[in-house]
């Protein structure tokens, strides 16, 4: 290689010599002189950049017995491939795990002209492995829920239990307004677990219009939103009822009422009576209810009746899971932490659940401090307008005047309201409470022993104001009470839980139909006992 550098730098002298005789012979001035070297210096560039490009083959052929030695390999001096191959030392340590393909040698292309293709190795020792491409990334949530797929129905319930009480902590989520939450890392491993776990079987028995015929309109229609919408769920719904984890009874009270109630009767006998040869028929047919006594399953009701149409059936009012918009602890028959709290929503346009939601006026153009207008029946209302129907800064109506509707109407005055009062009627839900949430307007619930939906993973100290009944006569004061600070930042969190109480045609993620499934959901895991916990 050394000859080779001195005879091209005695070719290069020689030429060099012969120009300045050459130049000399013409008698060329110094600027001809000097533009001549020039333009030979960018030839010279060009041509040492035109060998490059072009890479010298160098072979030896010396075959003997018909073996070829490494110095006998057709050599490519190529300098762009020495950065494409790694040298793996010696005592490097690859993991039985490892995706990356180890190679014992470096593949070198074959002689030009060899028409096997073959690819020749070189026998050097030292382990080589080509810079491989990155590992395609394996989705941990994939491979969690093919592993719950493997499980039962109750061990997968089991397992999520297990992975909640783990659940990692986050203060913040893109999707989540924290301060809306008790825990939000708990509802947030929860919810991420009910869609890669639950599934829920649907009775096909039964006739309409009490079963699988929802009701999507007036102050029940949450009932029939619900059931709208499972129904028409392709993730959470399974036709194969050995792979449930609940089981949905499809019928509507709403319905039931329309159906069996004699008007002026006051009788719910036929109501109680027909679900119960509902259920026997259930038990009877199908293995699934005996084999929890009804503890997997689960109805939704928003009728008032919904609660006392169990009565007939011991193991439906004890065990099965009760989805009330009457969530009242006093009457013995809603228990906390089994049976979820149904929002009571007002649905006037079924094709259009989401009309009038939202909207509200800024603080600043809330002038009225509280605000209701309804009818006096229960308990609470009388004495809230007994104090403070003639207030100045509260408009407390037994319903609202014919006259103050002109100039204001119920929407506006709740969106020109800082608080909204939401008493109990009859029974403890109301459907102001939603309406409140959609034109932000702070609640006021007056409404003892009612569970609050949702309550097991929302804060309702956070956007609402919970006021015992016997505190009525200082409502008021109570509210005045609340610092300005306080209320405006009760205010922001009302618009903030807004998505989670509005239906939509087709769901989308937290908003109502979820979090009732949620609730449902989470109530069950914790009636679930790990028998190797005992």
């Amino acid at each position: 290689m050394q000859k080779k550098h001195r005879s091209r730098n005695s070719q290069s002298l020689f030429l060099m010599k012969e120009l300045f005789l050459w130049c000399v012979r013409l008698r060329m001035n110094s600027r001809k002189l000097i533009f001549a070297g020039a333009m030979t210096t960018v030839a010279a560039a060009l041509l040492h950049l035109w060998f490059l490009s072009h890479p010298l083959t160098v072979s030896s052929y010396n075959s003997s017995n018909g073996s070829m030695q490494p110095s006998q390999l057709s050599e490519t001096l190529q300098e762009p491939r020495i950065y494409r191959i790694q040298h793996l030392p010696a005592n490097s340590i690859i993991s039985q795990n490892s995706s990356i393909e180890v190679m014992q040698s470096v593949p070198v292309e074959g002689r030009a002209g060899d028409s096997n293709g073959k690819r020749w190795k070189t026998d050097d020792k030292s382990k080589v492995i080509p810079t491989p491409p990155p590992p395609s990334p394996r989705s941990p949530t994939l491979s969690l829920q093919r592993y719950i797929w493997t499980l039962t129905p109750i061990e997968a319930l089991l397992f999520a239990k297990k992975e909640i009480d783990h659940a990692p902590i986050i203060t913040e989520d893109a999707e989540l307004y924290a301060p809306l939450f008790r825990n939000i890392s708990v509802f947030k491993r929860s919810y991420e677990l009910m869609e890669m776990t639950l599934r829920v079987y649907i009775y096909s028995n039964g006739k309409r219009p009490i079963f699988h015929h929802p009701y999507l309109r007036g102050i029940y229609a949450s009932e029939g939103w619900f059931m709208k919408l499972m129904r028409g769920n392709k993730h959470f719904v399974t036709e194969d009822p050995e792979k449930a984890h609940l089981f949905y009874l499809p019928y509507s009270v709403r319905q039931l009422q329309l159906a069996l109630y004699v008007p002026n009767s006051h009788s719910m006998k036929p109501l109680t009576n027909f679900l119960r040869d509902y259920v026997n028929m259930i038990a009877a047919k199908y293995p699934f209810w005996n084999r929890t006594h009804g503890s997997d399953h689960f109805f939704v009701a928003c009728h008032d009746w919904g609660p006392y149409t169990t009565v007939a059936h011991t193991e439906l009012k004890e065990n099965a899971i009760k989805v009330l918009c009457n969530a009242d602890l006093s009457e013995g028959i809603f228990v906390a932490g089994k049976d979820v709290s149904l929002p009571e929503t007002t649905i006037k346009f079924p094709k259009k659940p989401q009309r009038h939601i939202g909207g509200g006026n800024r603080v600043s153009q809330r002038p009225i401090l509280a605000f209701f207008a309804g009818y006096m029946h229960g308990r609470v209302r009388p004495i809230l307008l007994k104090y403070w129907k003639d207030d100045e800064d509260m408009k407390i109506y037994r319903r609202l005047p014919h006259l103050v509707s002109k100039e204001m109407s119920y929407i506006q005055h709740m969106k020109s309201s800082r608080y909204c009062i939401c008493p109990m009627g009859y029974e403890v839900n109301s459907p102001r409470i939603v309406e409140a949430i959609y034109y932000e307007c702070v609640p006021v619930i007056i409404a003892d022993n009612f569970v609050l939906p949702f309550g097991e993973v929302l804060d309702w100290s956070a956007f609402s104001v919970v006021i015992p009944e016997k505190d009525i006569p200082k409502l008021k004061e109570i509210l005045l009470a609340i610092p300005l600070r306080k209320y405006l930042e009760m205010q922001v969190n009302v618009k903030m839980v807004q998505k989670h109480f509005v239906w939509h045609p087709v769901p989308i993620k937290y908003d109502l139909f979820h979090m009732v499934l949620h609730s449902i959901w989470f109530n069950r895991l914790n009636q679930i006992q790990d028998p190797q916990s005992h």
